[in-house]
Formats: structure tokens, sequence, C-alpha cells
């Protein structure tokens, strides 16, 4: 991931203050170290020619370029300044018509989102992954169960905190198709590392038809095992801590299930969302990812089976 790579307006601003920063601290650096290699020679030099030190000069030139020297100083912090803040009220001013609203909560490790247009029947939530349509500004209003954490999505915006007990509202917009990958920027915990979100742009189409499929509840099982496994998983601890629309289970605890099968990844991008990882993450979420709140359930082979057979049919 290139945190240069601009993929929406916000970004660009930022951009362009970075690359500005960037090379007016070049230049100082490069005017410094002439100045010093400067200085160095010319003492090399009355070394070699074994003459006494040159008089240092009078005060008053002396004082003329330390006064040059701050002045320029001076006007480099404060046009870096004026750059700065001009940027920050640009990038904090940007919405737009007909924003899709989606709130997104922080937990210790990982990310809920709630898509909140449309009427009640036609929101849903999903955890580690949001689906925005290009060109479309997105509005997120930000907020956290337990500790501070802060997003980034550095190819669409900068850091915006989650704090406890307030809502933060962070807008952005990407303005072409990718994956862009987001990250908690704040220290928050034993797995803070482990606290991703990707943002999959695509476009108004498929945006739609993911929508659409999001809204369905958990399809029926088509077979006997996977019957065994959703019998299974809702007879057992799973019930909860999960929801999975279309069934008894109704959690809140942990992220909702409902079409886990669709995502990349698992555990906010610990891990790849595979049968083997899946498995691996039923049996022992602990040896993945150490401190989550999910426990080790000890299942038998058979309903571990089972149950991660009901789990890839959520799609």
């Amino acid at each position: 991931m290139n945190v240069l790579d601009a993929a929406g307006p916000q970004a660009g601003k930022l951009v362009v203050l970075w690359w500005v920063m960037f090379w007016v601290s070049v230049a100082v650096l490069a005017l410094v170290l002439i100045a010093l290699a400067f200085a160095v020679v010319r003492g090399r030099r009355h070394d070699g020619d074994r003459r006494p030190a040159p008089e240092p000069p009078p005060a008053r030139r002396a004082g003329v370029v330390i006064g040059a020297a701050t002045v320029v100083t001076t006007l480099i912090l404060i046009a870096l300044l004026v750059t700065s803040v001009v940027t920050g009220r640009a990038v904090s001013a940007f919405s737009g018509p007909d924003p899709l609203t989606i709130t997104v909560t922080g937990h210790q490790w990982w990310w809920s989102a709630r898509y909140d247009d449309g009427e009640p029947s036609e929101r849903f939530e999903i955890a580690n992954e949001l689906h925005v349509p290009v060109g479309r500004p997105v509005r997120l209003k930000l907020q956290t169960v337990d500790v501070i954490h802060s997003l980034w999505v550095p190819n669409l915006h900068g850091k915006r905190d989650l704090i406890p007990a307030r809502t933060n509202e962070l807008w952005l917009q990407a303005d072409r198709e990718g994956v862009f990958n987001g990250q908690c920027a704040e220290y928050c915990g034993l797995q803070h590392a482990h606290m991703a979100l990707r943002i999959v742009a695509e476009s108004p189409q498929a945006f739609d038809t993911w929508r659409r499929q999001q809204m369905q509840p958990a399809p029926e099982p088509t077979d006997a095992l996977v019957q065994r496994g959703r019998d299974a998983f809702l007879a057992g601890p799973c019930v909860l801590c999960h929801t999975v629309r279309g069934t008894t289970a109704g959690g809140r605890v942990g992220p909702d299930l409902t079409h886990v099968a669709s995502r990349a990844t698992l555990a906010a991008g610990t891990i790849p969302n595979t049968p083997g990882h899946l498995s691996g993450w039923i049996a022992d979420a602990q040896g993945v990812k150490p401190g989550t709140r999910m426990p080790t359930l000890g299942l038998p082979p058979d309903e571990l089976l089972a149950i991660l057979a009901w789990l890839e049919t959520l799609r």
C-alpha cells in the first residue's frame, strides 16, 4: 500500500501538503549541509597552510547572518503553518449531495459497520470490510464501545479518532475502483496491529448488487451436513456473541456472521478467509489472535466440520 497514492479528493490534498513539506525540508537540509561543508573545507585549508586561524568576523556581521537566518526560518515555518491550516480546512469542509451514511464502531480489536440509509428493513451490519460506490460521498459516523481507536485509510483520508461517549464524523470519497486498506492508528491494546478495515470501492452497479445481497438473511441449509452445522451453531455458545440474520442467533458481542463467507479476511485482517483458516480460528482463536474475546470452544471434530460447512454457505 502506497500512502501517497491518493484515490479520493481529501487524500489528494493531504498528498500535496506532504510533498510541499518534503521538498521544503529537503531544501533546508541541503542548505545546512552546504554551509557545513563550506565551513569544514575552509577550516582544513587553513590547517594545511599552517597559518594562524582567521580572526572571527565582527559581531555586527555575525548578528546580520544570525538575524537573516532567523527571519528566513520564521517565514518558512509560517508558510508551512498556513499551508497546513488551509489544507486542514479544505479537507474538513468536504461534503456532498446524497451521501452514503455508515456507522463504524471500533471494538477491541475489530470493526463493525452499519449501513444506515434507506428504510429500517434495508439496514444491515457487517464486520471489518466496507463497500462504497465510486464517485459518491460517504459519511462515516465513528463510535467506540471501549477504548479510544483511530481510523486511518491513507489512500482516501487522514486519521480520525473514535472516542468513548462521542460520535465523530469522517467524510470520504473514492474516485476510482480498488481495495484500500484502513488501520487503527491509535494504540488500543494487545492486538492493535491486527485491527484492519478493508474498503472496497466499486462501480455503483456493483455496489447495489452487493448491497442487495447483504440485506438478505442467511440461506436455508441445502443438505444434511449443513443442516447439522446450523443446528450445532444455534445450540452452542456461538449465539451468545454472534448474529446471523434469519436464525435465532442474535448476539451483539462479536461480528455479524450473516454473510461471513463473502469477506476476504478473518479476525480484522489477521488471516485470509479460507476454509482452513476459518477452521483454525473456530478451533483455537487465542492461538491465532491472543487476547481476543473469541474463546477456545473445544468442539468435537465432527461438530466443527459441520459448523464450518454451514458457515461456508453464508455468502
